[in-house]
């Protein structure tokens, strides 16, 4: 079995080291040394500052954002100042900078003036190391005369550049036609936004959204693609790279970002089109952004309602990722990774509130800094847009730094192009050849019948307590699955590899097990038909982590109405959005009746333990004062009856919940909630959550 290691017990990697280091100026606004990257951590630290507030400054929005940090330091923030809230309206491009990491910054610059109402958009950073030259991509915006919605149809992209810290500007140069050769009569063309990399090649990389026009196109027509531009004579002459190859069976693919691997790979990390909520897309390059790989939903991070995200490189081979942790845009949240952005261990809230997109950067001296919209009343577009600071000991709450690093260590095992070798009970395993798992392959197994497994031997390299993680692919026709080490069940042991929206990969606690050095045998046993009937399971990779700090795990499963695979329901509950307090995209209602139509949520429960059910609903004068929920569970089956009328508590991650109560649920599918119309008014189906009891 292929095995890999990735130590983290210092904080930089050699490779890393210098890129780390404070320059003096800055060091002494920090209160670091030079040398601050070792030796004692450094207190938790976090600023915030408005750079822009739509209630005091002039225009009517400021919205879509890019974010760089040039090689002294010095640190550029834009965005698209909106004379109206629409995103085809007159639009300036405003900067900001500062000079003391972030401390004060310069007056508003505008380095695009919408003079006739013309539509400048998307800005997006990229900075070459190597001359120290800034760039500044976005694109101009049209309508057709018979276009009257808020979107454009075409656009133009263009750069300017700068080389003294953003001061001053080049003049515009356009890069039209440069998408001509594509096939699918992309007309709009919108840079990042956010920044582009610099690979370490010297390559200078972007990315670039495509459609075509809107007016009379239906929407399943208009070809919403990705694709990248490069340079590699720093910027003096730019080329069309390859696009994310075109799936019908994927929500539209929008803005992008990027980062490159140690291995030298290009990952492209996605945003959902607008409309609900989905995972991000991810898809791969091996030659710089010249050819893309498919592109596979990732459901590691959680879903996004079609929203910017950003994902950076940070120093000692971690990544840091910001995005909206909630199915709305609400929650500004930034998480760390330790494995090249496979898993994110640690995470954080900087804004519970309603929050936007964002952009991240880092200083030499390693502080973060995130600029996103935040706050207002508007789904679509922010009161204000804020720059936050904070260190990585703020970020991690002390379980990380620069100095001593996370004191973290893996060791995986492939379980994809191994998975022949493997010792099963029956049925049949295929190897999967797929840029996108983490060697490249993932096992498929096909069991005969429920009780059938699949089993490795992995090795623990000494006597230790470890965190077993699984990454696996979920599909429409994956399995239930039940997971063992030496026969012993996990604390995670029962995952349903059935899809919620299409095909993807998750990652999984499975538990903390102490295990000896030498072999040990985990087995994945078939437990029969998943939620969507299938039976197969796929595997990719099992990681063995020891951590001095527990990770950040939320122990619930959450069902919502809103294409869940776990929701169900009999009759016709039509789904709206008007009043608020439900959770995530919308909500679904019933008018009082006999108790023919009802609503079911059956979650895939990972153990067999006490869980809180607590359902979210929106309130109203309307609404029933005993809608009875009706929980069944490992003990028998209990109503519970609630006032719909009165509001439930509200939730960082929305939604405003009541408690059902507690009760001992199985591990799997077994267990479920059920709602009928049987009632005194208007029944609201929104969401059910499953919270497990601590240990």
């Amino acid at each position: 079995m292929s095995i890999s290691r990735r130590n983290f017990t210092l904080g930089l990697a050699a490779g890393t080291a210098a890129a780390a280091l404070p320059s003096p100026a800055l060091a002494a606004s920090h209160g670091v040394t030079p040398d601050g990257a070792t030796g004692s951590p450094r207190a938790p630290y976090f600023a915030e500052t408005t750079l822009w507030d739509s209630a005091v400054d002039p225009l009517a929005s400021y919205f879509v954002y890019g974010l760089v940090v040039l090689p002294d330091d010095t640190i550029i923030a834009c965005t698209e100042g909106r004379h109206e809230t629409c995103d085809a309206g007159p639009h300036d491009l405003l900067i900001r900078r500062s000079t003391d990491g972030g401390q004060t910054w310069t007056a508003t610059q505008a380095v695009a003036v919408a003079v006739d109402r013309e539509t400048w958009a998307n800005p997006t950073f990229v900075v070459d190391r190597s001359t120290g030259e800034v760039f500044l991509f976005h694109n101009l915006c049209e309508q057709l005369p018979e276009n009257t919605s808020c979107s454009a149809d075409s656009s133009t992209v263009y750069v300017i550049s700068s080389t003294d810290g953003g001061a001053t500007w080049s003049e515009r140069r356009s890069l039209a036609g440069m998408f001509d050769h594509f096939p699918y009569n992309w007309a709009m063309h919108g840079p990042g936004p956010g920044h582009g990399i610099q690979l370490a090649s010297g390559r200078l990389v972007l990315t670039v959204s495509h459609r075509t026009i809107i007016t009379g196109v239906p929407a399943a027509q208009r070809n919403y693609g990705v694709s990248t531009i490069y340079s590699d004579d720093h910027g003096r002459t730019w080329q069309a790279g390859g696009e994310v190859p075109m799936r019908t069976d994927l929500p539209a693919l929008g803005e992008a970002r990027l980062v490159q691997r140690s291995d030298g790979t290009v990952v492209m990390n996605s945003r959902p089109g607008s409309g609900q909520d989905w995972p991000r897309g991810i898809a791969v390059s091996s030659d710089g952004g010249e050819t893309w790989s498919e592109s596979t939903l990732d459901f590691n991070a959680g879903l996004f309602n079609g929203c910017d995200n950003s994902l950076i490189n940070y120093p000692g081979g971690r990544m840091v990722f910001s995005r909206p942790d909630a199915p709305m845009r609400w929650n500004m949240t930034v998480s760390v990774s330790y494995d090249e952005g496979y898993s994110f261990r640690y995470s954080r809230t900087v804004n519970p509130g309603r929050s936007y997109y964002s952009d991240l950067a880092h200083l030499s001296d390693g502080t973060i800094v995130l600029l996103y919209g935040c706050d207002g009343e508007l789904d679509g577009s922010p009161r204000r847009v804020s720059v936050a600071r904070f260190n990585l000991e703020w970020l991690t709450q002390g379980r990380d730094s620069l100095a001593t690093g996370p004191q973290l260590s893996e060791r995986s095992f492939d379980l994809g192009n191994t998975a022949p070798a493997a010792r099963r009970s029956g049925g049949t395993v295929a190897v999967v050849r797929e840029p996108t798992a983490r060697r490249g392959a993932r096992a498929v197994f096909t069991p005969d019948a429920a009780g059938d497994f699949i089993e490795y031997s992995v090795t623990a390299g000494s006597d230790a307590e470890y965190e077993l993680w699984l990454r696996y692919h979920r599909s429409s026709s994956g399995g239930l699955v039940t997971v063992t080490v030496d026969g012993r069940p996990l604390r995670n042991s029962s995952f349903d590899f059935t899809t919620f929206r299409l095909d993807g990969y998750a990652v999984a606690l499975l538990g903390r097990l102490r295990l000896q050095a030498g072999r040990h045998t985990i087995r994945f046993t078939s437990a029969g038909a998943g939620r969507g009937g299938g039976t197969t399971m796929s595997l990719d990779e099992l990681s063995m982590v020891r951590s001095a700090h527990s990770p950040d795990v939320r122990e619930e499963v959450t069902v919502d109405n809103g294409g869940d695979l776990g929701f169900s329901v009999v009759g016709t509950w039509p789904s709206s959005r008007g009043v608020p307090g439900y959770y995530g995209f919308n909500y679904t209602s019933h008018a009082k009746g006999t108790g023919a139509n009802v609503a079911r949520w059956r979650p895939a429960l990972p153990g067999g333990d006490r869980y809180e059910v607590l359902a979210s609903f929106s309130a109203g004068t309307n609404r029933a004062t005993d809608a009875t929920y009706v929980v069944h569970h490992a003990d028998g089956v209990t109503p519970v009856a609630v006032d719909q009328t009165q509001r439930g508590v509200p939730e960082l991650r929305t939604g405003e919940w009541v408690s059902l109560g507690t009760f001992r649920f199985e591990a799997g599918i077994d267990g479920y909630v059920e709602l009928s119309d049987a009632a005194s008014n208007v029944v609201i189906a929104d969401a059910v959550r499953f919270r497990r009891q601590p240990a």
